[in-house]
């Protein structure tokens, strides 16, 4: 029994653990942040543009309630309630895009980091002789002997 927990331990101590644990708390709180803005920004402005209908009200009514003479329900309404679903689709593609753009930037930092650093330029080789300046300076050699 020990040594699983010292198995777990190890295992939970490890960086990729607590970095996923980290992701997963900033990932909550994300959420809410776009659930806000999904709920209090953006549904407020299509329902101005749909005529004032409340956009988490948006249903297909399957069977209509039945009402008692008293006024209490006998059945209960049956629809299919798409609007708040909606809604979730607008969170999860604001999620999704927030995740696409920080992970093209994350892979533009890696690539820049993967790249080799410029080399100097060297400075350029000087012109080689030509033959005739080559046998100019051996003749010459030759008479200093």
């Amino acid at each position: 029994m020990k040594k699983f927990f010292e198995e777990f331990k190890t295992f939970a101590m490890r960086g990729n653990v607590i970095d996923m644990a980290v992701g997963v708390v900033i990932g909550g709180a994300f959420g809410k942040i776009t659930t806000s803005i999904v709920n209090d920004i953006i549904m407020p402005l299509i329902s101005m543009l749909t005529g004032g209908i409340d956009f988490s009200q948006w249903k297909w009514v399957l069977k209509e309630a039945v009402l008692n003479p008293d006024g209490t329900e006998a059945a209960v309404e049956v629809a299919v309630n798409f609007g708040n679903t909606i809604a979730i689709i607008l969170d999860f593609i604001i999620i999704a895009f927030a995740v696409f753009c920080m992970v093209k930037g994350l892979n533009s930092l890696h690539r820049k980091k993967e790249e080799p650093a410029p080399e100097p330029e060297a400075e350029p080789a000087p012109p080689a002789p030509t033959t005739e300046e080559l046998l100019a300076e051996i003749r010459d050699l030759l008479k200093n002997q």
